[in-house]
């Protein structure tokens, strides 16, 4: 007979924090491996997670991506797009992390030391529609992709280019060529692929 050993990978909540939406928010919507197997990426709600299979203590990362969204849970709730499950992907050499929003928009973070500002990508059949300057980047960087919309902190309903978010529009799948530096995403009935 064979025993399987299981880990638990939790993040303790605070203490006093719990509301109607806790469980909601902090269900898992997708996980995937790493290359290297060694670290396993989470999608919530929320946040993304990118956890250490040797210490499960708590996530060695977190990435907001909803963040904003935090004072609209109520009316997310009454028209179910709180139940969306969006996916998560790592880059083959897992420096980098991403997962859809709504408006067709994609985050890419970086998770080497010293990243702390995410890429926003639009899934459009315009790429120039969008189109926002960002400062350059390291050519193996996913902002030098020309469908870079905004970067630095978001507003509750609109982007940095005045416009607003549309929850009807969702970026719910996506998947990161496991050697070379390109994203397919899938917005409603189009793929798009995007390559650095």
């Amino acid at each position: 007979m064979r025993l399987f050993y299981a880990d638990r990978f939790e993040e303790q909540e605070a203490p006093g924090s719990r509301s109607f939406f806790t469980e909601i928010i902090a269900s898992i919507s997708d996980i995937k491996f790493a290359k290297d197997g060694r670290y396993i990426l989470g999608r919530d709600y929320m946040t993304l997670k990118l956890w250490d299979i040797n210490m499960d203590s708590g996530p060695v990362s977190t990435f907001q991506v909803h963040e904003y969204l935090r004072p609209k849970l109520c009316d997310l709730y009454e028209n179910d797009s709180i139940f969306d499950k969006f996916e998560c992907c790592l880059s083959g050499d897992g420096l980098r992390v991403a997962t859809g929003s709504y408006s067709n928009l994609f985050r890419v973070f970086g998770c080497a030391p010293g990243s702390v500002e995410p890429t926003t990508l639009e899934a459009s059949k315009n790429p120039m529609r969008r189109q926002v300057q960002t400062p350059s980047r390291p050519s193996r960087s996913l902002s030098s992709i020309t469908r870079v919309v905004r970067r630095g902190p978001e507003s509750p309903t609109v982007d940095a280019n005045g416009n607003s978010f549309d929850f009807t529009a969702k970026l719910l799948h996506l998947a990161w060529h496991p050697t070379e530096n390109s994203i397919a995403c899938a917005a409603a009935n189009s793929l798009y692929m995007y390559y650095a």
